[in-house]
């Protein structure tokens, strides 16, 4: 394990000594995406991308920690600059959540929260609802969000996940597709996913080291993985709305939002 050490910060609270009842939200940031290398750097008004997610997150005062957990020492860096915490991880991880649970194996902690580090306008409110759920209901061990789609545009674009859930808000699916299809020419109420986990750190553990399934290597969607090995997954609906950055066309769609006086 390698933990790197927390410059002095007079914005963002210090790291607490850690419990096995605690609460730390984990940061996946890999530099080397696919369509956006970098991205966890690039430039938003005066911060990077990694600084405005790792905000956000240490403003909610029920996390004992945010921790940034990447394999690229760039990101460490710029993490360690700005006051914050980061942890090293492996090169090998196919996946966040694999990276997240190698952190949280390291951590004595109860519950552990996934912040995806492409989501500059996370409100912390969401992280927030997502926790309520989780510490309130026992038998719960994963939850995520849903926000009602309003947007035909959303509708039919595969970068919107969209779910459809249960009598308990239990996930039923998830589908680049609209979901559920109408017959009639009554249009059902479409959820949009929204990529925010809270897990028990057991359960993570164990999700970890599950093999990939057919469905989720179909749609490219890693949380149908817990579905298809018989698991649930709890959803809180929301108010509140995020995007992950993608492309180039994401940022400057970020930068506007910003510019308009969009929390940071």
């Amino acid at each position: 394990m390698v933990t790197f050490a927390v410059r002095p910060s007079t914005t963002l609270r210090p790291l607490k000594t850690l419990t096995k009842s605690s609460i730390v939200a984990i940061i996946p940031a890999r530099y080397a995406s696919s369509r956006l290398p970098g991205k966890m750097l690039v430039d938003l008004a005066g911060k990077p991308m990694i600084e405005h997610v790792y905000r956000r997150a240490a403003s909610v005062l029920e996390l004992d920690a945010v921790i940034v957990a990447t394999d690229d020492d760039r990101i460490i860096n710029t993490v360690l600059a700005f006051g914050g915490h980061a942890e090293r991880t492996r090169l090998t991880h196919r996946s966040g959540t694999e990276r997240v649970a190698e952190v949280a194996a390291r951590l004595p902690c109860a519950i552990i929260v996934n912040i995806q580090g492409d989501e500059p306008l996370i409100e912390p409110s969401m992280i927030r609802e997502a926790l309520a759920t989780i510490r309130s209901e026992p038998s719960v061990q994963m939850c995520t969000l849903r926000r009602q789609i309003t947007d035909p545009a959303e509708l039919v674009n595969p970068s919107i996940v969209k779910v459809v859930v249960d009598s308990r808000e239990d996930a039923l699916y998830f589908s680049r597709q609209k979901i559920p299809h109408s017959v009639s020419e009554v249009e059902p109420i479409v959820y949009k996913h929204i990529g925010l986990y809270v897990y028990r750190r057991r359960f993570l553990l164990e999700l970890a080291t599950l093999p990939p399934m057919p469905l989720e290597t179909v749609e490219s969607l890693e949380q149908l993985r817990v579905l298809e090995h018989g698991f649930t997954i709890r959803t809180v609906e929301t108010k509140s709305d995020s995007f992950g950055v993608d492309t180039p066309e994401d940022v400057e769609r970020v930068r506007r939002s910003l510019a308009e006086g969009v929390r940071t």
